[in-house]
């Protein structure tokens, strides 16, 4: 039983038994009811000095500050139009979708930061969530538990009322961004459930619980692709929270393959080593050193993420512990928390254009195939040799050299060959116009909105959003508005 029912009912059955002492004895004097009162302040200050304060959440998190809806709403909605106007038309004509199997919808450009929680099972990923939104105790509080509890995916957003959401439902409502989703099936659907609550934070930001990682299960067993799903939530998440306890830093094949996963978002992860004040601070160092032993050889880069070492949950922290240093690696935490929050629009521009220059990339890579097929056709060539041909060895006919040539394109950023030999398997290169024919007198050429798009009119609209931060300095001065720059060195 939580702790704050045991000291209501502890305080009642205590006031019920005074009382009737009393009566019985028809002796209700003053000094009992001053004992009473002494009883009753006794076990409050029990029960208060229990549950931890959490008024630096609300204080880091900026919760109770006002934001200008309108700003944020207008540079959204200008966002959405560019990308529907210059990024769309050229990923729809390339079939860009088929190649990368990322669509972007407008629920998504619309979204919330999403912040990822992964790690082993009952390690304190559902008590966190609980505690960062005020939940535990009360009738809403995820479950937690000592063995494995949580077996769906958790998404945990805004809404007007408490209510829960099916995954059938939130797959099927195409303003929200979990439409992709139903490509894992039905039996995936089931396992997603979506809880809608009206919180100060979930208007900022949405909470991600996943199930936790049991080793000693095939995955298989699941009845779904569970590391495909994970890793959709880690392509979109914009915080990636891998949580640990001292009790469980094994790593077996499952965590490994989530590290996997993991390559190249590094900057999104943040590694918790939860439950810390159940060890001496010796201990804890031990533990500490353990972790980073384990996950090295699966964090392969230079700097390894940030760790957080504190307990997140609502409950005062252990006595004879680190007490100050687990407050100040939570307020820590808050603050990184609150800096994707307060940077979630120039993240999704950011997003948006790296999105575009890809969808850019593979018009300039298809239009260069249809060339070389035209170039290479004769009146008695065979169109399935020929293609063959190209699409087996393109360093033969200088396909993606070309690119690189007479582009402004980083050799990183183009995509694997081989993707293109099972994209043109599905696609014949026949149903395909070079770029110079994707052109019409009002709407112009797909290829100039795109690079106008990238060059011009999301860095002014990043500009524009930034205006505050940086006063006197306007769009015009930091994109040039297409005009062609000018050499300050130049002598007139």
């Amino acid at each position: 039983m939580p702790f704050n029912l045991l000291a209501l009912v502890y305080i009642v059955s205590v006031t019920i038994r005074v009382l009737l002492a009393a009566i019985m004895k028809g002796a209700f004097s003053i000094c009992c009811f001053v004992s009473l009162l002494l009883l009753q302040a006794t076990a409050e200050e029990d029960f208060t000095s229990v549950l931890r304060d959490r008024s630096h959440i609300d204080e880091t998190l900026r919760l109770a500050a006002e934001e200008k809806s309108g700003d944020y709403a207008a540079a959204l909605e200008r966002l959405r139009k560019i990308y529907h106007t210059s990024i769309k038309p050229m990923e729809q004509a390339y079939k860009y979708n088929e190649l990368r199997q990322h669509e972007i919808s407008d629920g998504e450009i619309t979204s919330k930061p999403m912040v990822l929680f992964l790690g082993p099972w009952s390690v304190g990923k559902s008590s966190m969530i609980n505690y960062l939104l005020g939940l535990t105790d009360s009738p809403y509080q995820l479950y937690t538990g000592a063995e494995p509890t949580t077996s769906e995916f958790t998404v945990i957003m805004h809404g007007e009322k408490i209510r829960s959401v099916e995954g059938i439902v939130m797959a099927a409502d195409s303003s929200r961004s979990f439409s992709p989703l139903e490509k894992f099936g039905q039996n995936f659907l089931e396992k997603l459930i979506g809880i809608e609550m009206p919180h100060k934070l979930l208007e900022r930001v949405t909470f991600v619980d996943t199930p936790g990682i049991i080793e000693n299960r095939k995955q298989q067993e699941r009845g779904y692709p569970f590391n495909d799903v994970c890793q959709w939530f880690i392509d979109r998440a914009d915080l990636i929270f891998v949580v640990f306890d001292p009790t469980k830093l094994d790593v077996g094949l499952e965590l490994e393959m989530l590290f996997r996963q993991l390559k190249g978002r590094e900057s999104q992860i943040r590694i918790i080593l939860n439950k810390a004040d159940n060890l001496a601070t010796q201990d804890l160092m031990r533990v500490y050193g353990a972790l980073f032993w384990s996950l090295a050889p699966l964090i392969n880069v230079t700097e390894p993420p940030r760790v957080y070492v504190s307990s997140f949950w609502p409950y005062d922290y252990a006595p004879e512990t680190s007490r100050e240093l687990f407050k100040r690696e939570e307020i820590s935490l808050l603050e990184d928390l609150n800096q994707v929050i307060e940077n979630r629009m120039e993240n999704k521009i950011a997003f948006i254009r790296q999105h575009g220059i890809r969808v850019r990339i593979h018009g300039l890579l298809v239009d260069r195939y249809v060339q070389t097929f035209k170039e290479k056709m004769s009146f008695f060539s065979d169109p399935e040799l020929v293609f063959k041909e190209i699409v087996d060895d393109p360093d033969k006919f200088y396909i993606f050299k070309s690119i690189l040539a007479k582009t402004n394109v980083s050799k990183f950023d183009l995509p694997n060959r081989d993707a293109y030999r099972d994209f043109f398997g599905i696609n014949p290169i026949t149903n395909f116009k070079a770029l110079t024919a994707q052109c019409s007198y009002m709407g112009g050429c797909l290829l100039d909105k795109i690079e106008r798009a990238i060059t011009n009119e999301l860095p002014a609209l990043l500009s524009s959003i930034n205006s505050g931060k940086q006063p006197g300095l306007s769009s015009c001065e930091a994109t040039g508005c297409g005009e062609k720059p000018k050499n300050r060195y130049r002598k007139n």
